[in-house]
């Protein structure tokens, strides 16, 4: 593991914020009375897995790119699931908006807006051989993907308080 400044990481974290800064003024109908149910642990692990991976994928230069290796396949699959994740968000904002549009899977991927990152992310930690990005990417996908496979849940049984 090196430090040092990684554009690959910043080019990552700007393919994942800005869908979901779009987010914020398209969300689903009734949103927010299934985020008020969250779990308060795996909240707690989203949210902490949150700050790790911003902060991780930007500070080691382990992710930017180098000659090419077989190794460098990791990071094309990384890619490819960061644009399989943008097709995710185009999707859902070309939808009307709803639970259901928001929890759709994609090729086969269950809750794919939490899925795909988390995957993306993961391999990027591969490729960059970094145990620290990839220790907070589990603890990112612990909280993330296991909230929203709640809401899903919720969302399809028509159970939110």
């Amino acid at each position: 593991m090196h430090f040092g400044f990684s554009y690959v990481g910043l080019i990552y974290l700007i393919m994942l914020m800005t869908p979901n800064l779009i987010w914020t003024k398209n969300q689903p109908k009734d949103y927010e009375k299934y985020a008020k149910n969250e779990n308060k642990i795996l909240l707690a692990f989203e949210r902490v897995g949150e700050v790790l991976v911003t902060c991780v994928a930007v500070i080691f230069k382990d992710f930017n790119l180098r000659p090419w290796t077989n190794w460098s396949w990791w990071l094309v699959l990384s890619f490819s699931i960061m644009i399989m994740y943008e097709i995710f968000w185009i999707r859902y904002f070309m939808s009307e908006k709803t639970m259901a549009d928001f929890y759709k899977s994609l090729l086969g991927v269950p809750v794919a807006g939490a899925t795909l990152p988390v995957i993306a992310f993961l391999l990027l930690a591969v490729y960059g051989g970094n145990i620290i990005l990839l220790v907070s990417v589990i603890i990112l996908g612990i909280g993330h993907i296991g909230i929203h496979m709640m809401h899903r849940k919720e969302a399809r049984s028509g159970v939110s308080k």
